[in-house]
């Protein structure tokens, strides 16, 4: 046999060989055929349109915002002080919490100081603290109102304000007084444009 008929055969087989990993026989098919090849292929189409459908999903429920300097997490569906807590409002009650930001800056939490329920909080004053290993900060109330529950979960385990700082990680939740207050606070864009401004110095 040749040289170049050796060739040949070669590129055959490593081309029926890449064929046979990349798009294999379905259903009764026994050999490759070109059902096989446009349900394969039209397989690979339906996971990449998921995937993309996934993103967009993603994308709609949070700002990751690590492209603008810094790594924290912005919630599109919550409201935001320039002390770094978030609220979010369900009629007249709210939930607050510190941001990721927040969480990131403090490093380890050791302790979380919570008010007693039934005490009325006001916009911009503190209502509790965060003590980690490098400081401790002030939880500030982004809106007024009266305590209605505290999470005790972060008295025995405070760390969850680091690996979670939304949703189930909440520190308290308020019946307000003036739910206009909520106007005075910051959406999401904003506030990732704060935070990039803060990380700036």
């Amino acid at each position: 046999m040749s040289t170049t008929n050796r060739v040949a055969q070669k590129k055959r087989r490593t081309h029926q060989t890449i064929l046979s990993q990349e798009y294999k026989p379905i259903g009764e098919c026994s050999t490759l055929c070109n059902c096989c090849c446009v349900s394969v292929q039209r397989s690979h189409e339906n996971n990449a349109a998921r995937f993309l459908w996934a993103s967009k999903v993603a994308s709609h429920l949070r700002i990751s915002v690590s492209q603008r300097g810094f790594s924290s997490v912005v919630l599109k569906d919550l409201k935001y002080a320039e002390s770094h807590e978030w609220v979010k409002t369900d009629g007249n009650k709210a939930t607050f919490g510190i941001t990721d930001h927040a969480q990131d800056h403090l490093g380890d939490v050791v302790y979380v100081e919570l008010p007693d329920v039934g005490r009325s909080v006001t916009q911009g004053e503190s209502f509790g603290a965060v003590e980690s290993v490098k400081a401790t900060s002030d939880i500030n109330s982004p809106i007024s109102g009266t305590v209605v529950e505290v999470n005790e979960g972060l008295t025995e385990s405070p760390g969850l304000v680091n690996t979670s700082p939304y949703e189930e990680r909440w520190i308290i939740k308020v019946e307000l007084s003036d739910a206009g207050e909520a106007h005075k606070l910051m959406d999401s864009d904003k506030y990732s444009k704060f935070c990039e401004e803060d990380a700036k110095h």
